[in-house]
């Protein structure tokens, strides 16, 4: 194969570079530890998958020790505690996704987030606190955690949790 242009020879070098790192090696790089989840409690399973989508059940921000973050947006909790909780929540749904899948690698891209937002009648920074678990998933997956997404409030989430988070997943 002839080479016309040094250009070219570069283009070709470059995209034979190492790969970008995988999920799990920026899970490590992140020193992020994803919780291990407990059996559903009703009838309800943590991911379905149909074809190269999978589906996974909403995930509440419960903490190392088992506990949730519980209370409303704008009357118990600040936007950053919100903030934290919606990442808490997708440690939760990347604990999902490794338990369906193996690997984290595995994901080809982040599709579809519904993010639930308990909060008061007034608040209305809902966009904000769920931007805790979006920027979680671009940290882990890079450009292929950007998403599709809706961030709304509730009058109440299960159990009184702060956030619940809904998500669709392309895998290979």
């Amino acid at each position: 194969m002839q080479y016309r242009s040094l250009s070219f020879l570069l283009l070709v070098l470059t995209s034979c570079a190492a790969p970008r790192p995988g999920a799990e090696q920026k899970l490590s790089e992140l020193q992020l530890v994803l919780p291990t989840l407990s059996t559903p409690v009703a009838n309800y399973v943590h991911a379905v998958r149909t074809g190269n989508l999978i589906f996974l059940a909403g995930k509440g921000p419960t903490r190392a020790d088992g506990t949730r973050v519980n209370g409303k947006l704008g009357a118990d909790l600040t936007v950053e505690e919100g903030y934290a909780a919606a990442r808490l929540a997708g440690l939760q749904q990347l604990a999902a996704l490794r338990l369906e899948l193996g690997s984290l690698d595995r994901v080809v891209r982040i599709v579809k987030v519904h993010g639930m937002v308990n909060a008061a009648p007034d608040f209305t920074e809902h966009s904000r606190v769920i931007n805790g678990f979006s920027d979680l998933m671009v940290e882990v997956f890079g450009e292929r955690g950007k998403h599709a997404r809706a961030a709304v409030g509730m009058g109440s989430l299960p159990g009184g949790m702060a956030v619940e988070v809904e998500v669709v997943v392309e895998v290979r």
